[in-house]
């Protein structure tokens, strides 16, 4: 079975990045179980792998270089993160597929939740089409940063759920200029966090099993 902790209060990135370090290790040696670990971030910017330097417009906040995929992204209070380690030897030893049940988590809690959450071809993480016509544009609501050892996943999803919107002004989330960002409360689906996370473990549970 997988374990589900929630972290309370906010955890420095630091602390969540060795925990999860060390947890990758345990589930390899076979010494501990599969976890998704529920946090808040204080205010900060990551960068991915792929991060492109002029994508970072503001370093208002701490800046962590981060070995998931991915370029910049930010974390806050009002944004749910899920640290998702699991042992990809079990679950078929297939990246794109595990990404794919990532989006598929995401879509399937949003749409819990009233929001109707989409895939885009070449742009990763989940997002929302908001208006019609020549009005019609598309905000990201969630975002996707995955890292593998040894088939061992760790980092996971983001999802905005309140958290100052203002705050993404800092960088080009995931190297995006043409689009937006969104949270639940900015669409007018206002939820706690508890509320999320009833919704992000009953999904889990229909797509990971």
């Amino acid at each position: 079975m997988v374990e589900w902790r929630v972290e309370p209060g906010l955890l420095k990135y630091e602390a969540a990045v060795a925990a999860m370090e060390k947890r990758a290790e345990e589930i390899y040696e076979g010494q501990a179980g599969e976890l998704v670990w529920l946090v808040e971030h204080p205010p900060l910017y990551t960068a991915g792998t792929s991060a492109r330097e002029g994508d970072l417009l503001d370093s208002r906040f701490p800046v962590y270089q981060t070995g998931r995929g991915g370029q910049y992204t930010y974390h806050g209070p009002g944004q749910r993160v899920a640290y998702a380690m699991l042992d990809l030897r079990e679950r078929g030893r297939d990246v794109r597929a595990y990404v794919h049940d990532l989006e598929e988590w995401l879509i399937e809690t949003l749409d819990a939740l009233g929001v109707n959450g989409e895939r885009r071809e070449g742009r990763v993480g989940i997002w929302v089409q908001r208006g019609e016509g020549v009005l019609a544009r598309e905000d990201k609501i969630a975002a996707i940063g995955v890292r593998l050892k040894r088939w061992i996943s760790f980092h996971g999803i983001a999802l905005n759920v309140a958290p100052n919107l203002d705050h993404f002004a800092g960088i080009i989330p995931c190297g995006i200029r043409e689009h937006g960002v969104t949270s639940l409360a900015d669409l007018g689906r206002p939820a706690d966090m508890a509320t999320a996370d009833a919704a992000l473990k009953a999904a889990f549970l229909r797509v990971f099993g």
